[in-house]
């Protein structure tokens, strides 16, 4: 994605100072940034490396006062580091998304798949199980029986969604989650033994909800865990 100085001040609602045609093609902290990349100062304790940055362009809060003159082109804007992120927002949202059923995913004849979706190599889809429109399944992951992944959803390699269980539209699921993996139940006996109490409950994730790697979230014994 290539953006001139000047785009990216309309885009934000901000002010050039420096030269409207300067063209970024990257993006990259301000101590290591290289001509062609974007960077930011919000914090001023790396105010120095302004001075000394490589970078084409740099945000800058609009109160920023410079101790001397600057190399690359600023854009003033309120919130410098909220509007890298809606920069970065716009950046990945122009990322082409994966498609289709790879040959080495199992999906079950009984499961549904929506329109636009990917089902990475060696993932499998069990019975009854709804994958909604446009979600992505990276390698390795394991949807089962009747569990559900929400529109739009990423699940990234090697997450394992249990029977039953249901994960929401927009979500990011990272890779080595486990959802719906039983929870501690167990009922102590008088011979100072434990009967494990079966969990028949199930886990359900929200809309638009981001979960970061190896985390777990274990199923309800009854009802569900939200």
């Amino acid at each position: 994605m290539e953006l001139t100085a000047l785009a990216i001040a309309e885009y934000l609602g901000g002010a050039v100072e420096g030269d409207p045609k300067a063209t970024v093609s990257e993006f990259a902290k301000i101590e290591e940034a290289t001509p062609g990349s974007l960077s930011f100062l919000s914090n001023p304790k790396y105010e120095h490396y302004l001075y000394t940055t490589k970078a084409t362009v740099v945000l800058v809060n609009r109160d920023l006062k410079l101790e001397k003159p600057v190399e690359p082109t600023l854009v003033r804007v309120d919130d410098s580091y909220g509007a890298l992120a809606k920069l970065l927002q716009l950046a990945n949202a122009q990322q082409p998304r994966k498609q289709g059923i790879h040959p080495l995913a199992c999906v079950e004849k009984s499961a549904t798949l929506g329109q636009g979706v990917y089902i990475g190599p060696y993932v499998y889809v069990g019975e009854e199980a709804v994958v909604e429109d446009n979600a992505q399944i990276y390698p390795h992951s394991f949807i089962g029986d009747r569990a559900r992944v929400g529109e739009g959803t990423t699940i990234y390699a090697g997450v394992k969604i249990y029977q039953d269980c249901e994960v929401g539209r927009n979500c990011i699921v990272h890779a080595g989650v486990v959802i719906g993996a039983d929870g501690f139940g167990f009922a102590p006996q008088p011979d100072g033994s434990y009967n494990k109490i079966p969990q028949m409950g199930n886990v359900i994730v929200a809309d638009n909800v981001e979960i970061g790697a190896n985390t777990t979230i274990d199923r309800a014994a009854m009802g569900a865990t939200r």
